[in-house]
């Protein structure tokens, strides 16, 4: 049975291509192409059947049976520097896929089901001779049937989840078994949590609060064979554990005539997460702000989404014994392998209406450039250590600029 499953969540999956980048860390900024278009909020403002992932009690919105399909297809264009000259990565383009359905069962409660890709991230560097021919590739997708009940403008809702997840690190350099990585093929598995939110509204005001658990999850072979291969921990390696973090936000919007207000703030929890707190991932606060102007059969959104990189450089320098030089390892592997570097959003979008029944959704998400460069000095001193027994004062950093442009596109179906 676990098999079938995995068959066919790898079939969704395999509409991606080699890498998803996903803007807040290696997550989404926001599920589906309304809150997208209003830069990820929807903690205090109902998108309909999207709403399940962001704060399921927002799904009391829906009328009668709602159903969306959409997908969002990333452009990223990063380009990594460890030395050898700039380098762009082949991940140029992905495209993950959202299936929603939500339906007003009685008078309170409300029931749904959905299939989301919420997460992933990776660079391709391979055919190039440089950047040790990396590919990383980490998809995400959740499966979730969110449970809602409302009375008197105050609503409760959860979400249970199964997550799927598949992780693959692969590279070519010196210092490993025959030049190569450990980690050749590609490890999945499944894991559990849930999701939690309430909201009310009165007056053209509505709050909200949600609250996402951390979800576990263990790819054999891969994390633990990257880091012994450059030498962490003392050449021991790391665990295979890389737990999707917890979240908590709040948001709330006002509308007032054909205008919607709306903002959220939820704090991600990387450095408690295990794995991300090995690779010293930062917490990200989240900032979003958006506005909606709507009329008849069609609507206006804009919007803008704001969180500090969860990477950062880790002391690196003057390391010139063998071992002892993670801080360096982990800048090489963040920023060439996962250059969750991007910072700030900008978003438009819009939708039409064909008939009552059907509607067309579409938002476009435009990321700045941004670059950074970390200390690797440590790792080329050990490893001129290990070949000469010479101490090195040699130095070297990696370089990596990451932009990104984003377009989710979403057809919609009430009953």
């Amino acid at each position: 049975m676990k098999r079938s499953i995995k068959l066919a969540v790898a079939a969704a999956v395999a509409l991606t291509s080699t890498a998803a980048f996903a803007t807040n860390g290696d997550a989404m900024i926001g599920v589906g192409a309304k809150a997208v278009g209003m830069g990820g909020v929807g903690i205090g403002m109902s998108h309909g059947a999207e709403s399940a992932l962001t704060n399921p009690a927002m799904i009391t919105a829906v009328e009668g049976t709602e159903i969306s399909f959409g997908g969002t297809v990333f452009m990223p264009d990063v380009k990594t520097n460890i030395g050898q000259g700039e380098t762009q990565s082949a991940a140029k383009l992905s495209v993950i896929p959202s299936v929603a359905i939500a339906q007003k069962a009685t008078d309170n409660f409300y029931w749904g089901i959905g299939m989301y890709g919420v997460a992933g991230m990776g660079t391709d560097y391979r055919g190039t001779n440089n950047n040790y021919s990396m590919v990383t590739n980490l998809q995400l997708m959740q499966f979730v049937v969110p449970l809602a009940y409302k009375i008197n403008g105050f609503s409760v809702g959860v979400a249970p989840i199964l997550q799927y997840g598949s992780l693959d690190i692969n590279y070519n350099t010196t210092g490993t078994p025959a030049g190569g990585s450990t980690t050749k093929g590609v490890a999945q598995d499944f894991g559990v949590g849930y999701n939690l939110g309430v909201a009310y509204e009165t007056s053209g005001v509505t709050v909200g609060a949600s609250y996402k658990s951390a979800i576990n999850m263990k790819y054999d072979g891969q994390l633990s064979n990257a880091s012994k291969d450059f030498g962490l921990n003392n050449g021991a390696g790391l665990s295979d554990n890389l737990q999707q973090p917890a979240e908590i936000g709040v948001g709330a919007s006002y509308k007032m005539d054909q205008h919607t207000f709306a903002a959220d703030y939820k704090k991600i929890k990387w450095s408690s997460a295990n794995g991300y707190k090995d690779f010293k991932w930062d917490d990200q606060n989240v900032y979003m702000i958006g506005y909606q102007f709507s009329q008849d059969n069609w609507a206006l959104r804009a919007g803008y989404n704001y969180a500090k990189s969860p990477i950062t450089a880790q002391p690196a320098a003057n390391m010139m014994t063998p071992g002892n030089y993670d801080g360096a390892a982990l800048n090489t592997l963040n920023l060439l392998g996962f250059p969750a570097i991007i910072q700030t959003h900008y978003t438009v979008g819009g939708s039409y209406s064909f008939t009552k029944a059907t509607s067309f959704d579409l938002a476009y998400v435009y990321s700045p450039k941004v670059t950074d460069t970390y200390d690797t000095s440590a790792m080329t001193q050990a490893m001129i250590y290990r070949s000469t027994g010479t101490p090195s004062a040699a130095t070297s950093s990696v370089t990596t600029s990451h932009s990104q442009k984003a377009v989710t596109a979403q057809l919609n179906f009430k009953f």
